[in-house]
């Protein structure tokens, strides 16, 4: 199986499908991508919130690629194998003006700089005096296919097609489903998270360089997937991992009632159940979880559902 590299430099500010690609590859390759953190190099481990109000912001959220897949048309799907992620071995967090959900309430810089040294024990201090430490689960914040309209979409929202959809769960041994829009797909991945609470509520999370590899395959058999879903693998909580349909844009409301809309139409593609089955189901077995709600104007919201809960599926 052939292995293919994408470098630092090679990385665009914007979703457009007339990006040349940087790689070509078949279906069922395997990409390792160098990413610099979502400053685009700009913050460094030496860095203090003096360093803030000169940052480029327009030089921010820089996604990897776009990578080619062969035999990839619109109306399949990508189907992203998330192999390996590892965060380099500092990250930072940072408070902007204008950004996070209490942007009202929090008009003044900050930066956090994070050690990192120790990911393999799974954590970092947040602050080691207090006893506070955070787990560690890294997972690139930004993973999309280009749209298949025409023009330059900013990399700093989600979209039906993924993009930044800073969603914690989609780590290491999760696979990513994403609709194709555009001939080759045209991914693209960055925004590297050493870790992240769901909705990433003050605009950053733990912001480091990753190092990432994905398997991209196409699939001709999923037409329902109209927005980014994905299967998680097992956690202590969740011992089989879940299957999650999202829903993505500029009201919350629409948004989650269209994940419940797209988790009902893959229950019954899946799982052979009506729509009044599948609506009850989702009512007792599903959470609703706010993935990304910082990144205006589109909000992603999640539904997810046990894998456990279904008797006849590994």
């Amino acid at each position: 199986m052939s292995i293919h590299a994408v470098k630092r430099a090679q990385c665009h500010l914007a979703w457009d499908n007339s990006i040349p690609p940087v790689l070509r590859v078949k279906s069922g390759e395997t990409v390792t991508f160098d990413c610099l953190d979502a400053s685009n190099g700009q913050i460094t481990p030496a860095a203090t919130a003096a360093l803030l109000p000169s940052l480029s912001m327009t030089s921010l959220d820089q996604v990897n690629g776009p990578i080619f897949v062969e035999s990839a048309m619109p109306g399949d799907t990508l189907q992203v194998d998330v192999l390996d992620m590892t965060p380099a071995e500092w990250g930072w967090t940072g408070i902007f003006p204008g950004f996070g959900i209490l942007a009202d309430e929090f008009t003044e810089l900050a930066l956090k700089i994070w050690d990192l040294k120790t990911y393999d024990k799974g954590f970092a201090w947040f602050d080691k005096a207090k006893g506070i430490k955070v787990p560690l689960r890294p997972f690139a914040g930004e993973m999309g296919v280009a749209s298949g309209a025409k023009g330059a979409f900013s990399t700093i929202p989600p979209y039906r097609t993924g993009g930044n959809i800073d969603t914690k769960h989609v780590t290491r041994g999760t696979t990513l489903y994403l609709p194709i829009e555009a001939e080759g797909a045209l991914f693209s991945l960055g925004d590297g998270h050493a870790a992240q609470g769901d909705g990433e509520v003050c605009g950053t999370a733990i912001e480091t360089p990753m190092n990432a590899t994905v398997r991209l395959t196409v699939l001709k058999d999923r037409p329902y997937v109209k927005t980014p879903h994905f299967a998680t693998n097992g956690s202590t909580d969740d011992p089989r991992g879940s299957y999650c349909t999202t829903g993505v844009g500029p009201d919350i409301r629409e948004a989650a009632r269209d994940a419940v809309r797209h988790m009902i139409t893959f229950l019954g593609e899946e799982h052979g159940l009506d729509r009044t089955e599948a609506y009850m189901l989702c009512s007792v077995a599903g959470d609703l979880r706010m993935h990304e709600v910082v990144d205006m104007p589109n909000y992603l919201i999640g539904m997810m559902m046990p894998k456990s809960i279904f008797s006849n599926v590994e």
